[in-house]
């Protein structure tokens, strides 16, 4: 008896199908890997593209210097489980030469800084093709986003002028200097990202499950105190059990208080959240209405 295709399933093909054409299609594509949950998904799903082989091209970090601890330890064990070379783009390196400057301030981030990094590491190791982990249901830029978006020899985005993707045909034409971000996962929300999780029994970092943490309210969410950050005037440190539903610089990803602490246990959270992961804990998303397509214009993820 043939087994019933689930919508899972037909994730998973869609996305292995897109994978495979960039590695036929492209010179240099390379896979941005941050050890987030999205990105964690799309590594699997790149070993499984060329099993019994290895993943034919490389993983990127582009890495703020302002991490979460657990996650630079978990995405060093999974590129090295998945024997993929890992090339991190060192925001630092970014600020020492004088490519960018460090922000300084109570709400001061690295994040947007990255976009010139990324920018400086594709031209450096001529990458054509960049793979990353967007879903069209995490806000309103990303939405706007095809699943093959082009970027002119600036490594800007225009969604004007963005091609149609018929029939599952996807346009990689592309000049020197040029490049295409392609988002696998695009059609993949939240709730099947964690369901694909739990069927694969793919690991996660684990500040992705309830675990206590000190932590301190701003601008309405619950910021973790690191060594980056440190509560203001008024701001009271407390220990509460909190989980990550995003992560990223440790400055401005915010936690909620949660007692999931099992995949089965965020999944029925998530099923019932009113809000993306990025618009409840991603502070640099709150800038403004147009904050994320502005910074996406520029050459972000």
């Amino acid at each position: 008896m043939n087994r019933q295709v689930t919508p899972l399933d037909a994730l998973e093909a869609e996305s292995i199908f897109i994978i495979r054409e960039v590695a036929a299609e492209f010179a240099r594509p390379v896979l941005l890997f941050s050890g987030g949950k999205d990105s964690s998904v799309m590594l699997h799903l790149a070993v499984k593209a060329f099993r019994p082989g290895r993943i034919p091209f490389a993983a990127m970090h582009v890495d703020t210097g302002h991490n979460f601890p657990e996650v630079i330890a978990y995405r060093d064990a999974q590129v090295a489980l998945a024997g993929v070379r890992l090339i991190v783009a060192s925001v630092e390196d970014s600020i020492r030469l004088g490519r960018v400057a460090d922000p300084t301030g109570p709400r001061a981030s690295r994040n947007r800084l990255q976009t010139v990094t990324l920018l400086d590491a594709v031209a450096e190791h001529r990458f054509d093709a960049v793979f990353g982990g967007g879903r069209r249901d995490e806000e309103k830029a990303r939405a706007k986003e095809r699943v093959f978006s082009f970027r002119d020899e600036f490594g800007q985005w225009d969604p004007k002028s963005q091609r149609a993707e018929l029939w599952s045909l996807y346009n990689g034409r592309h000049r020197s200097g040029e490049h295409i971000r392609v988002f696998p996962l695009s059609n993949w929300t939240e709730l099947a990202i964690w369901r694909y999780i739990e069927r694969e029994s793919i690991p996660l970092p684990v500040i992705y499950y309830a675990h206590h943490r000190r932590v301190f309210q701003r601008d309405g969410m619950w910021l973790a105190e690191t060594a980056f950050l440190a509560p203001g005037p008024g701001e009271v440190v407390e220990e509460r059990v909190v989980r990550f539903r995003t992560v990223g610089d440790a400055t401005c990803t915010g936690a909620i208080e949660s007692s999931a602490a099992t995949v089965e246990a965020v999944i029925a959270e998530v099923a019932v959240a009113r809000l993306t992961e990025r618009g409840a804990t991603r502070a640099d998303d709150r800038i403004s209405e147009s904050g994320m397509e502005d910074r996406k214009r520029e050459g972000y993820f």
